[in-house]
């Protein structure tokens, strides 16, 4: 295979789970990750309000093997196409991708685990400062959104050589 058809592979997954993963995935995500709303009331001791927790767990990891698609495919064309610039902005992505999946993850299990205010009882007041960290998860992923769009732009725009797309006076492409 090609390198110019490798980067077209890696665009065409990129790009869709760019857009339907990274933004219209966390609203499915936080939905299925976290203990429902009915089942809260329901809940009396704290080894239940843990379970349940607990049982979101599964999915968390799942979200963020899937989030985690975007990235893969950069480090793919960065292999392809090493330069050192891109290459440092995607480790710089790696680790705010790695901050901000285990932002998310607190915070959807604290989510879980304190069950919007009935839970709080049972556990630690620091669980209850998770509902703050969707904030500091937007400071770092405004700029990760960022910083992953342009490099894949970067990676998917194809950069004519025109040695290869030369033609020569025989009429033949070389």
């Amino acid at each position: 295979m090609s390198t110019l058809a490798a980067r077209a592979l890696l665009a065409v997954v990129f790009w869709p789970s760019l857009f339907f993963f990274w933004f219209l995935g966390p609203f499915v995500f936080f939905l299925l990750s976290t203990t429902s709303s009915e089942v809260c009331p329901l809940l009396e001791r704290r080894e239940q309000f843990l379970a349940s927790a607990n049982g979101t767990l599964p999915m968390l990891v799942l979200q963020n093997l899937i989030y985690a698609v975007p990235i893969v495919c950069l480090v793919l064309w960065s292999r392809l196409l090493p330069e050192p610039a891109r290459a440092s902005r995607v480790v710089t992505c790696i680790k705010l991708f790695a901050v901000a999946a285990v932002l998310g993850a607190l915070w959807e299990y604290g989510s879980s685990l304190v069950c919007d205010g009935y839970g709080r009882p049972f556990f630690s007041p620091a669980w209850q400062m998770t509902s703050y960290l969707p904030i500091a998860n937007l400071a770092v992923n405004i700029p990760l959104y960022v910083l992953v769009f342009s490099l894949g732009r970067a990676f998917s725009m194809r950069e004519d050589d025109p040695t290869v797309d030369a033609v020569h006076p025989d009429g033949n492409a070389s």
